[in-house]
């Protein structure tokens, strides 16, 4: 039996969803603008690999990156209309796992 053909783009998709830190920081985002700290803090990523994530997430437009210029330097994060539109995905996801996935197997 012949396997069905992946199409490149979903892969592509799966493979920027997968990557490790890249939907927690999406899911951060769909309830507004945050600071780079705000979420470090909230999903307890280390702030080399969150500043790497927010990097590859507004090369691929997926966030905007807004820089106020006071003293310090304020930077906040948003998602784009493309980012945004991720959110039925990330809530599809949220509600599986509150049916499906027990806090004993997540250890």
């Amino acid at each position: 039996m012949e396997q069905p053909a992946i199409c490149p783009k979903f892969e592509k998709a799966i493979s920027i969803l997968s990557q490790r830190w890249t939907a927690l920081v999406i899911y951060q985002l769909l309830s507004g603008p945050r600071r780079f700290s705000e979420i470090q803090s909230t999903i307890g990523i280390s702030g080399k690999v969150l500043s790497d994530r927010l990097k590859e997430l507004e090369q691929m437009e997926i966030i905007n990156r807004k820089v106020f210029p006071s003293t310090p330097v304020v930077i906040e994060y948003s998602l784009t209309e493309k980012g945004r539109s991720m959110e039925p995905i990330l809530k599809s996801i949220e509600e599986w796992s509150q049916q499906w996935i027990s806090v004993e197997s997540v250890k």
